[in-house]
């Protein structure tokens, strides 16, 4: 489980990595995607919304154009932060490698070993089930002498 939560790559996301493509994020205030996205605005980071939802519509979470996959996407993404079930989301860390993506973010609870193998043998850092704000949490709170 170390593995797949090393604070290299923790820090790598939240300190130097800005472009974070947010899969499964829609317009839904009620959801995880939805508040995890506001905080990484709110921490300085550009989001970019990923739901099939924008191939029929255009429109925007937050303030930024969605697309319907990180293909779509014209600009170069940094991390791909992955709101999708364990059986989903592994084709989205391959879409991440194939678009030249920096990193890859699998969300709390979503965990893909195989994923990771290829994801890591590509030469793109990869975290899997934490969370930004747990990581900036912990980071953030006073270290004990």
């Amino acid at each position: 489980m170390d593995e797949w939560q090393r604070d290299e790559w923790v820090d790598l996301m939240l300190d130097d990595l800005d472009t974070w493509a947010v899969v499964g994020l829609s317009g839904d205030r009620g959801r995880t995607a939805y508040s995890i996205a506001d905080l990484l605005q709110r921490r300085g980071k550009r989001i970019v919304p990923i739901h099939p939802r924008f191939a029929d519509e255009d429109g925007e979470v937050l303030g930024e154009r969605g697309y319907a996959a990180l293909a779509d996407v014209p600009f170069p993404i940094d991390v791909v932060d992955v709101f999708r079930r364990s059986d989903a989301a592994g084709e989205f860390a391959d879409q991440a490698v194939a678009c030249g993506a920096k990193a890859v973010w699998f969300q709390l609870g979503v965990i893909d070993a195989d994923a990771f193998r290829r994801t890591t043998e590509a030469g793109v850092p990869m975290v899997m089930d934490t969370c930004p704000a747990i990581e900036w949490r912990r980071r953030d709170r006073p270290r004990s002498a």
